[in-house]
């Protein structure tokens, strides 16, 4: 079972003015979480897409390239690359570059994205939403699959046996498709043979299982062998040393990045009791203490046979060192917790087969 965090670079408070400070110290922060992810054993270090100034990541591939240099272990993957508004060569280009330079640890995870900044930044419609993303990706699984293309869409200019380098050491990029659930991503995921990857960012996270099994009978009927059908899960979350104070202090954080959104989007932040029906139990929201945190995941692990957990803590411009002790913690408490467990029930099962 693989652990992990993804961050779309949360914004710090500046003490000089009370206001939000600066991108680009925020930039220099994801390298030092990712190095520390490295350093505590996580397995998975996600860069999602978002062009505000609360969440200014917009260039995963830059800061991942920036922490290959800096790490040995650890993945490195996008979360998500929204490939509705980008251009898949380049994508596809930038990425096995990326793996280049870290022998081997890139992953794309590609989507539409939930937010929806990059439309106008790029000058695409919304009304083209799906269009857009499924021509998209048949480019890039046809890149991955074959060094030159041949290609013709509605949405970008033909392509006639081109070219496309550098080209991943393995063959092709571990290429992941996001979705929010919805089950027609879950058919498209099983009957190409992709990965998973579920944001569950709120409600009850078990509510995902119908999806997962979904997914895994789509690739059966498509002839996809099982190992092949992999899932993953992103959630909001945050690991203290007492699970009531962790809860409270992600709270704070979590509430303000609702009202951010909400303002944004239209909707209003949920209320506390909201949010404390989801820190519980099969909530979406993993916050507490250690031992709490490593026995949901294993539960929802049960629920939905996940390969993967990875959780977003920097959220509501919460304190770097915050950020950094919650990584601390997922690594080096939460982890071996989860180890155990799954080795203890796979025993189990083995002696009773």
């Amino acid at each position: 079972m693989e652990l992990g965090v993804y961050s779309f670079g949360d914004v710090q408070i500046d003490p000089a003015t009370g206001g939000l400070g600066s991108t680009a110290q925020a930039t220099r922060n994801l390298l030092e979480a990712i190095q520390l992810a490295d350093q505590v054993g996580l397995d998975y270090f996600g860069i999602g897409e978002h062009h505000t100034h609360e969440m200014p990541a917009s260039a995963a591939t830059v800061i991942l390239g920036a922490a290959a240099s800096t790490t040995k272990k650890i993945k490195l993957g996008s979360a998500v690359t929204v490939l509705s508004t980008d251009d898949p060569v380049r994508v596809y280009q930038q990425f096995a570059t990326l793996d280049a330079v870290s022998n081997g640890r890139a992953e794309i995870t590609a989507g539409r994205g939930s937010s929806t900044e990059s439309f106008p930044l790029f000058g695409h419609s919304l009304r083209d939403y799906d269009e857009l993303y499924a021509e998209k990706l048949d480019l890039l699984l046809q890149i991955n699959d074959n060094p030159r293309v041949t290609w013709e869409g509605r949405f970008r200019a033909a392509l006639d046996d081109a070219l496309v380098v550098p080209r991943p050491d393995e063959g092709k990029l571990p290429i992941w498709l996001a979705t929010g659930g919805n089950p027609q991503s879950s058919v498209r995921a099983g009957m190409l043979g992709l990965p998973i990857s579920y944001a569950i960012i709120g409600g009850q996270a078990d509510r995902f299982a119908p999806l997962a099994e979904l997914y895994r009978k789509a690739g059966a009927h498509s002839g996809i062998a099982a190992n092949q059908l992999k899932v993953s899960v992103a959630s909001p979350g945050y690991i203290g040393a007492d699970s009531q104070q962790a809860k409270d202090f992600f709270w704070t954080h979590w509430h303000r990045t609702m009202e951010q959104l909400g303002k944004i989007r239209g909707f209003a932040p949920p209320p506390r009791w909201s949010y404390d029906r989801e820190v519980e139990g099969t909530g979406a929201l993993f916050a507490g203490g250690p031992e709490e945190i490593a026995e949901r995941i294993v539960k929802l692990h049960g629920a939905l046979g996940d390969m993967r957990q990875f959780f977003q803590m920097d959220v509501g411009q919460m304190p770097h060192k915050d950020f950094l002790r919650s990584i601390e913690l997922l690594g080096t408490r939460v982890k071996p917790l989860v180890d155990a467990e799954l080795a203890g029930q796979e025993k189990k099962e083995n002696i009773n087969v």
